[in-house]
């Protein structure tokens, strides 16, 4: 009967100490790849709904998905859009470049804040924007992002309604800062 021998080797414990890789050690790369650097998108958007939708034909129903996406520069401008598709990542392109399409401008005092009180309302969604100096921005649901991605930052937010629809709050917010005046005379 053979006995076999454990083999050993002149490769490092694995574990403890020993498995440490020393300082500034890098392991090797193939070629010399320069990587492109990925330059800022104008806009910064944000996803506020997504809704899985159906239409019923004669086989059964057919799902997409709905997407509201708002966008905004942080320098003031500012949009509000859907897109529908059957893909969920399509649907986000379509409503980015719907908001991009739709963008308004809002008029900022000197300390980025609103000039005036307003009220707007769309649908069953009520919305109050009021001037609030060093306070901060203190909103709720789609209003803070909107203010948010806008980039006025002084404001108290009010949603007076029952309506908890992002979409519709949304459209208010846009309706109120569009009935902004300019705080220059």
């Amino acid at each position: 009967m053979e006995t076999t021998k454990p083999t050993t080797t002149n490769r490092p414990q694995t574990g403890g100490f020993a498995s440490r890789k020393p300082e500034g050690f890098r392991p090797r790369r193939s070629g010399d790849r320069k990587f492109a650097e990925r330059e800022k998108p104008e806009f910064d958007h944000k996803v506020i709904n997504v809704r899985r939708v159906a239409r019923v034909v004669a086989g059964g129903r057919r799902f997409s998905f709905s997407v509201v996406v708002i966008a905004g520069d942080r320098k003031g401008r500012v949009g509000v859009g859907i897109g529908k598709a059957g893909d969920t990542a399509l649907a986000i392109e379509k409503a980015l470049n719907k908001a991009k399409k739709d963008m308004i401008k809002v008029p900022m005092t000197e300390n980025k804040s609103i000039a005036h009180e307003v009220d707007a309302k769309f649908q069953s969604a009520n919305v109050s924007l009021r001037p609030a100096k060093g306070r901060g921005l203190v909103a709720g649901s789609s209003v803070r992002v909107m203010l948010n991605l806008a980039g006025v930052k002084d404001v108290n937010a009010k949603i007076s309604s029952r309506s908890k629809n992002k979409l519709n709050i949304a459209r208010a917010t846009i309706i109120a800062l569009k009935s902004l005046r300019s705080s220059k005379k």
